[in-house]
């Protein structure tokens, strides 16, 4: 059975890591994932919470009341996209007040909330709506000689009482779906804390220090690759490795992939077709692995 939504696009994924909409547009295709362009979509708010509350709620709402209009719910690439409108409409749907208020708002804009869609992030789709063992019949090269270590980020896991998905203590889902591509997902050391991203605004030096710290556990455990399912995780790791690597005199060579890119590569298709040319960090090694394990 084949599931429809909008997707949600956000600002950075169009602009700054291309590679993660392209390929996830090719895997879910084939999945059988059907997706309607949102092309009214503004950004999800937020950005703008600690600025203006009332900003993050009226952007977001007119995000959902536009899917409304459509009668489609949504699915975000990006976690803090996803978690932000889940957030909303928790919040709208539950305070008439504020809803009211929200609404006065997005009336001029010929527009109501009225809390009817849902919001999903690609994650959550894939093990929801596909399932897993669509996923594991959808693997045609399985990726057996890799290992690899997943990093989920902070906001698709919290705040729990609005995400409601996984456990943000012990999460299981990303490496449910890494396993299912045959590829091992290895364990190592403060999995769950941070990529740094939301630091490098008041401090370059603490963010990079943490992405530091994350791809020092993960070399520990000799990963060769580390999974992101989100963009923000995904430029400040893919971004900033080879600059860690020479601030630090540190040597790593880990590529920085989309869940998205792994599940491809395990469904047969070839890297040119999942944007591999994107990425920062040289992953020819490890798609010559792939190449040699698949005869």
């Amino acid at each position: 059975m084949s599931s429809k939504y909008l997707i949600f696009l956000g600002c950075a994924i169009p602009y700054r890591v291309s590679s993660y909409e392209i390929s996830a547009r090719k895997v879910l295709a084939k999945l059988g994932v059907e997706l309607v362009e949102m092309p009214e979509f503004n950004c999800c708010g937020l950005p703008l919470d600690p600025v203006s509350h009332e900003m993050m709620l009226i952007l977001a709402a007119r995000n959902l009341a536009l899917a409304e209009q459509r009668g489609l719910n949504i699915m975000a690439l990006c976690p803090g996209c996803a978690g932000t409108l889940k957030k909303v409409n928790k919040i709208l749907k539950e305070d008439k007040a504020l809803r009211e208020q929200i609404n006065g708002h997005l009336k001029e804009a010929g527009l109501e909330f009225k809390g009817t869609v849902t919001t999903k992030h690609l994650m959550q789709v894939l093990i929801e709506d596909v399932g897993l063992e669509k996923i594991k019949s959808a693997v045609v090269k399985p990726l057996t000689t890799l290992k690899v270590a997943e990093h989920n980020g902070c906001h698709i896991l919290r705040p729990k009482e609005y995400i409601g998905f996984d456990d943000p203590e012990d999460p299981q889902t990303l490496k449910t779906l890494i396993e299912a591509t045959g590829a091992t997902c290895l364990d190592y050391m403060d999995e769950t804390e941070c990529c740094g991203a939301p630091s490098v605004g008041v401090s370059d030096k603490v963010a990079l220090q943490l992405a530091r710290d994350k791809l020092n556990h993960v070399k520990m455990v000799d990963a060769q690759a580390l999974i992101t399912i989100c963009p923000f995780c995904h430029i400040m790791y893919d971004t900033n490795e080879l600059r860690i690597e020479k601030m630090f005199n540190e040597a790593y060579g880990i590529p920085i992939l989309h869940y998205p890119q792994l599940l491809g590569l395990a469904m047969g298709m070839s890297p040119d077709e999942l944007a591999f040319n994107e990425l920062r960090v040289n992953a020819s090694k490890l798609l010559t692995q792939v190449t040699e394990g698949a005869k």
